[in-house]
């Protein structure tokens, strides 16, 4: 039979039901959900097991969609939760498993906010075999007798992309507008990115994030952890380490991988995702713009920058903080989706938990802590080696910004927050003070690594643990939203 003229199967989809529960709406969907993965896993198991299709196999993601005919105002005060104008909106919905508590209180909000009920239904978008089949073997094509894209929907780019986030929506065939900012499909791909970059899975990620360039924080941060574990009154309750090994006791041994991956990560776990995952990026702006593109799915509540920086003021001493409250963006990495026009604006709440932290740590306040801690424009850059070139041109434009320390990660980071609305900060500690001669040599790195790794780890720890009390509507801020914005956060 050829291939192009195989009959379409598809699985008995359950109709559209309209819920005013977001607990039953969210049931639904995973009820949805589940079928169509089933239906999916056994027509490729009975495919590859009798050696030819019986037809092509096609199942779809489930959707959330609302209708609001009324231009009624809501609480000007929340940034999230409610749409701007009436109309309708919709979204595809991947791994409601996973998403179950964001799910149930986003959909919360809209009931909360507009009084109209939400529709649970198969939506028209086909699900990949790939992604319905995440962490299980599927055959590269050209391995079976038959192409796989003439059975199966494959991953398509075409429909994976980040306009919602960009801001370059229009509106569906159907006329709805977008309900959260990222479709299915993009969900399902970073997932996956996620488990291939990071060796853990999706499940083990906490709400607030660590971003370093060291492999120093690592160490540092199991010791923490391991610590944690051992005080009953700590709230955490385990630490997940690269393929996804756990352990719950301060004692036990974390096995380790033969080969680490790209972007190793941690996670210090509480209920309900509340803990700390820490990422170690390595360096350079490709590889912090990577993470931060597909961590942005799982919706964090904030994620911080805390590594290394290069020092430019003469007043500055290695160890010191540098709290960043402009960026200086020359990484290229985001010059395509967010134009460098754009400012990437201090957040409050984040910049006063950084301090904050720094303080009960350092055990220093007011004027005393600008013995240790300055605030300033950060520079990201995207030549680990700048200091080879002829030096006029780079210094003057440092000088003229008023940066005061230079890295390759912070503003790709924080830029990547602003476009995705994911609150975001930076505390970077000075290790080197290249325009003064202080280079990073071995000798003089490895003291500074001794001394200054523990206490900057424990300040970003610190701060997380502020940021984990505030409630969720004061951290995601309404200067992170657009003109008319999604109503999911």
């Amino acid at each position: 039979m050829d291939n192009a003229f195989l009959p379409l199967l598809i699985p008995d989809v359950g109709e559209a039901k309209n819920f005013t529960d977001a607990a039953a709406a969210v049931g639904y969907l995973r009820s949805l959900y589940d079928d169509a993965v089933q239906f999916l896993e056994a027509g490729f198991a009975e495919t590859i097991e009798d050696g030819r299709p019986k037809g092509r196999y096609r199942a779809f993601y489930p959707e959330i969609r609302f209708s609001m005919a009324s231009h009624a105002p809501v609480d000007s005060r929340l940034s999230f939760g409610h749409v701007v104008r009436p109309g309708t909106y919709a979204t595809t919905v991947t791994r409601p498993d996973l998403f179950a508590n964001y799910l149930r209180q986003q959909i919360d909000l809209v009931l909360e906010n507009h009084h109209v009920p939400v529709t649970v239904g198969p939506s028209d978008t086909p699900m990949p075999l790939h992604f319905a089949m995440a962490g299980k073997s599927v055959p590269q094509e050209g391995a079976l007798e038959f192409p796989l894209r003439d059975v199966f929907d494959t991953p398509d780019l075409a429909t994976t992309n980040d306009d919602i986030v960009n801001g370059y929506v229009v509106p569906a065939p159907d006329g709805s507008l977008p309900l959260a900012p990222f479709t299915a499909q993009r969900v399902d791909y970073s997932l996956a990115r996620l488990s291939h970059y990071t060796a853990t899975e999706a499940e083990h990620f906490q709400n607030h994030v660590l971003f370093t360039n060291y492999q120093f924080y690592v160490e540092e941060f199991e010791a923490i952890a391991r610590l944690a574990l051992g005080d009953p009154e700590s709230g955490y309750t385990s630490f997940v380490g690269p393929g996804n090994f756990e352990i719950s006791s301060p004692d036990q041994e974390m096995p380790q991988l033969p080969k680490l991956p790209q972007m190793p990560t941690y996670h210090l776990k509480r209920p309900n995702s509340a803990g700390i995952t820490l990422v170690n990026i390595g360096v350079g702006p490709s590889n912090a713009k990577t993470a931060t593109d597909h961590i942005a799915v799982l919706r964090p509540h904030a994620w911080l920058m805390v590594g290394h920086c290069a020092g430019l003021r003469n007043s500055q001493r290695l160890g010191d903080f540098v709290l960043a409250h402009a960026y200086l963006r020359e990484d290229h990495v985001l010059d395509d989706d967010l134009p460098l026009w754009v400012p990437i604006p201090p957040l409050a709440e984040i910049q006063i938990a950084l301090q904050e932290a720094v303080a009960d740590v350092s055990r220093l306040e007011g004027y005393e802590l600008k013995r240790i801690m300055r605030t300033g424009t950060v520079a990201t850059i995207d030549n680990r080696n700048w200091e080879l070139r002829d030096q006029s041109g780079p210094v003057q434009r440092l000088s003229q910004s008023r940066a005061i320390a230079l890295d390759m990660e912070s503003a790709t980071i924080a830029a990547n927050g602003f476009r995705f609305r994911v609150p975001y900060g930076t505390l970077l500690c000075v290790s080197d003070k290249p325009l003064h001669g202080e280079l990073k040599l071995p000798g003089m790195a490895s003291d500074f690594y001794r001394t200054q790794v523990s206490r900057h780890l424990e300040i970003g720890i610190r701060a997380m643990e502020l940021i984990r009390e505030m409630p969720l509507e004061r951290i995601h801020s309404r200067k992170l939203r657009s003109f008319e914005e999604t109503a999911f956060l």
